[in-house]
């Protein structure tokens, strides 16, 4: 008995041994050392082709771009289940897309649902895989030759290949997906986007600190004598990556290194290089490939219409190649300088170009405007992103590249923006949606509150309020309110409303620490320290604004915008001047007035939008912020407007100037909000109703809808 639990207790060893060394670890022998490796996937110097059965077949790559959050999670909690990846997969491909790419390794469900998706199917989902450089290890001070970058995207490739090919077991940890890959999806698998969006410093560190090391010699993979010591890195984890799949599984894939305008490989004239900070670039046709790497090389670029449009600032276009600027100039007489700036990267580059990364934001806040056809960094509706989307696609085509994947699939709640982050509680963000905040509305598919349907719609419809949802009567009128994880909202109540030719206040006090009775803007008296006032004024002038002392903006960006410090004189506490409230912009003001002392530019986002915001509509416009019918007028304000840093837990900015010198949180368990009409006002106070609120915690709710601007692309794209 002893000596079979010891021979049992041994076996078992030597098993769990093998397991981590196999599974864990990617150890192997090659039992074939001289089987012959194949790929079903090459290039020339601008296409991408598939083959089959000897043929090969042009492969315009389609590409939907793929994140891993859902809203009441982080990306990194990979919580997006089998089921829903499955789903998600059969409206990516009824978009007219043929391929997924994702930046990382992601939970096994993913890989599952690929696989079940694919096995059987004559009509696949391809796949591009990325392989993630952390933050951290780019902005901090290692280099690319420091180990936690060089042999951790080393061992991240080595890692990568064995889980599409179903050999890997990964724990939790370094933020990437866990599980056991026992799927081998690697026959739908296109290719590598090896790295990220390179930080400038990290390249230019590495360049600096290694000007020796600038060369690479691989069986695969080799460096020209003008490569860097950055592009020899890049070269060296490439050509390990193609070395162990082509060993171990005898395959090989295409490969490409991430890159974007930030680090391209061309010189911008010293104002424009100096104002965004142009200091580093990486050229991938320094790396170059033998025969023996039989699929080929692509580069990959992340290139959006708006930022940073280089361009824009640019006089002589000769020094880029482009003799006829005329050739850009859209049927309205617009510089198209997005498909300039492409055909420069497709002129380059002797190797297929993707766009790997193209898309606009329906968010309704902004941080940069395409001052040349208008597709924005935010602000736009959903039938916009989607006209957006076919332009850049038209644009990307036309510039002679091997096609594109849009940014994003699905909108992504936790993610965070330079232009509001300072606003809201960056631990807090997957909890609510931001509507202020852009970059979480790059998706296709909208999250949208509620288990089935909103709380609300702004379409005039009056249906879904109640008498319970009444906060206050004044003068006849009501005010009702209501809300969600997005939207506050507000519906007002007028016997006889004469939308055209009534005025119509709607004071808001959120803070005890400031406000105002009194708004020497109209002329107008409140029964309560006000903070926020919305003036409805007919279709195009309706507004939000802000007490003076409680304005965000001016406590942050005050030196951007007006050159003086915020914190010398601050407002008084009861100041009664109410500001527009503003967003700020990242544009080049600087060199479009060639004024040193040119302010930055601002973008008034407590504008109000007129239309009906309801998706079942024929006249939707997801942008809609109120609506009038009858004698009732609907409204929506998103939380951030109204200096809610976490909605989720009732938290909104404390006084900046009195100890905070900035933004810090309070909480409130109420609000109070009135209404009244100019018409009628003589001179009294208006008097304001209490809203309780509670927050939600971490338990949201939410439904999936696909926007607008995913019809709108199928169309394009199913011809």
């Amino acid at each position: 008995m002893k000596k079979f639990i010891i021979t049992v207790a041994s076996l078992l060893a030597l098993y769990l041994c093998f397991d981590y060394a196999y599974y864990r670890l990617g150890w192997y022998i090659d039992f074939h050392p001289d089987e012959t490796v194949s790929t079903f996937m090459t290039v020339d110097e601008d296409k991408i082709y598939m083959l089959s059965d000897g043929e090969k077949e042009e492969f315009v790559i389609k590409g939907v771009n793929m994140g891993s959050g859902e809203p009441g999670k982080w990306a990194t909690d990979y919580a997006v289940s089998e089921e829903t990846y499955l789903r998600w997969f059969q409206e990516i491909k009824e978009l007219g897309a043929n391929t997924i790419r994702v930046y990382t390794i992601l939970s096994d469900d993913f890989y599952n649902a690929f696989y079940k998706y694919n096995k059987d199917n004559p009509d696949p989902l391809y796949l591009i895989h990325g392989v993630w450089v952390n933050d951290y290890t780019q902005n901090s001070h290692r280099d690319a030759y420091d180990d936690d970058f060089r042999e951790t995207l080393i061992t991240d490739c080595r890692t990568v290949v064995d889980i599409l090919h179903g050999n890997r077991k990964v724990g939790l940890g370094r933020g990437t997906g866990s599980g056991f890959y026992r799927k081998d999806v690697s026959e739908w698998v296109i290719g590598y986007i090896i790295g990220v969006e390179w930080e400038d410093v990290t390249v230019v560190y590495t360049d600096d600190k290694y000007p020796e090391r600038n060369s690479f010699q691989g069986e695969y993979m080799y460096t020209t004598e003008d490569a860097t010591p950055f592009e020899a890195v890049l070269a060296e984890v490439g050509e390990k990556m193609i070395a162990y799949e082509s060993e171990r599984y005898k395959v090989q894939k295409l490969v490409a290194f991430s890159n974007w305008p930030t680090t391209d490989p061309f010189d911008y004239p010293e104002d424009v290089a100096y104002f965004f900070m142009k200091c580093a670039k990486v050229d991938v046709e320094h790396i170059r490939t033998t025969e023996k790497f039989l699929s080929g090389q692509f580069a990959s670029y992340h290139v959006y219409p708006y930022y940073p449009d280089y361009l824009s600032y640019v006089e002589d276009w000769t020094q880029f190649g482009i003799e006829d600027i005329e050739a850009f100039v859209t049927d309205e007489g617009n510089l198209n300088t997005y498909r300039a700036y492409l055909s420069m990267l497709t002129a380059h580059h002797t190797m297929p170009v993707v766009i790997s990364e193209f898309g606009v934001s329906t968010g309704r806040g902004m941080a940069q405007r395409d001052m040349n056809t208008g597709r924005n960094q935010g602000n736009m509706a959903e039938h916009e992103q989607g006209a957006a989307l076919v332009s850049c696609f038209e644009d990307i085509m036309s510039a002679g590249c091997a096609g594109g994947a849009v940014f994003s699939w699905q909108d992504e709640w936790f993610k965070r923006t330079w232009n509001t982050m300072y606003s809201v509680d960056l631990k807090r963000t997957p909890y609510w949606s931001d509507y202020q905040t852009n970059e979480q509305y790059f998706g296709l598919l909208s999250f949208d509150p509620g288990r089935e349907e909103s709380v609300c719609y702004v379409d005039g419809d009056v249906s879904e309020w109640s008498e319970e949802d009444i906060i206050l009567e004044n003068d006849g009128m009501t005010l009702s309110m209501k809300y969600d994880e997005k939207f506050m909202y507000f519906m007002v109540q007028k016997p006889g409303l004469d939308f055209e030719q009534d005025t119509i206040y709607i004071p808001i006090d959120t803070t005890p620490k400031t406000g105002s009775n009194y708004c020497s803007n109209y002329d107008l008296k409140f029964e309560r320290p006000v903070d926020f006032l919305i003036t409805i004024n007919g279709k195009t002038d309706s507004r939000i604004q802000v007490q003076e002392r409680y304005e965000a903006l001016r406590a942050n960006y005050y030196h951007e915008t007006h050159d003086k410090d915020a914190y010398e004189n601050p407002p008084d506490e009861d100041s009664p001047e109410f500001m527009d409230i503003n967003m700020i912009l990242q544009t080049a003001t600087v060199l479009m007035q060639n004024d040193l002392s040119a302010k930055a530019e601002v973008f008034e986002t407590g504008l109000l939008t007129y239309g009906n915001a309801n998706p079942k509509s024929k006249d939707f416009n997801s942008l809609a912020d109120f609506i009038c019918e009858g004698d009732s007028i609907e409204l929506k304000l998103p939380w951030q407007i109204l200096n809610f840093a976490d909605p989720s837990r009732m938290e909104i900015h404390d006084d900046y100037y009195d100890e905070n010198f900035g933004v810090e949180y309070i909480q409130i368990d109420s609000m109070y909000v009135g209404v009244a009409s100019y018409e009628t006002l003589d001179g009294e106070r208006i008097p304001l109703g209490e809203l309780p609120l509670k927050g939600w915690g971490n338990k949201v709710t939410y439904h999936e809808r696909l926007k607008s601007s995913y019809y709108i692309l199928q169309e394009y794209w199913m011809g």
